[in-house]
């Protein structure tokens, strides 16, 4: 391959995907406010005070994906449990081997985070984050152990799949799952 055939491969090969509907727009936005309220509401009432640990970043993304790109691969419920529980032990496992090392067991984290997803057909991008957080997360995600890919990771994942099946199914216009496995 010429250094000019590398290059040109950047440009891209088709055009941006056509705008989305004001309704599709509302749909997701109703359903990311009531997913991430709902995790966010059981972590700072409920858990915070018994200093336990409900919410974690990588769900922002999820919320994308799982209601305003619902018809993704990356966005069905296989990928969204699978993917973030598979990432979540990995990235404990990680900051256990490495931890002395944090920028090692990072990038061992996410790394071996995409490889299991790929090879489990779970492939979910904010496993990757998940995995991360593991090893970047502090004393209060560190203290969890593996017990971190349960909860937060594994029941939050979960309350958000329930308000995806619940909410992208009211409009006539959306269907959620495309699959389950």
């Amino acid at each position: 391959m010429t250094y000019m055939e590398y290059f040109n491969k950047m440009k891209g090969g088709t055009k941006s995907p056509p705008a989305v509907s004001i309704s599709e727009i509302i749909w997701s936005w109703v359903g990311a406010f009531t997913g991430i309220i709902a995790v966010a509401y059981i972590n700072y009432e409920i858990f915070e005070p018994m200093d336990l640990l409900m919410i974690v970043g990588s769900f922002g993304a999820s919320a994308v994906l799982i209601y305003g790109a619902i018809k993704s691969p990356l966005a069905q419920p296989r990928n969204l449990l699978g993917g973030h529980v598979l990432s979540a032990v990995i990235g404990v496992a990680s900051y256990s081997i490495f931890g002395d090392r944090i920028w090692l067991a990072a990038a061992i984290s996410v790394a071996t985070a995409i490889a299991f997803m790929h090879a489990t057909k779970t492939l979910h991008p904010p496993g990757g984050a998940t995995a991360l957080i593991a090893v970047i997360g502090g004393d209060k995600i560190h203290n969890l152990g593996y017990f971190y890919a349960i909860i937060p990771v594994g029941f939050g994942a979960l309350i958000m799949l329930v308000i995806a099946l619940l909410l992208n199914n009211i409009s006539k216009d959306r269907k959620y799952p495309e699959f389950w496995w």
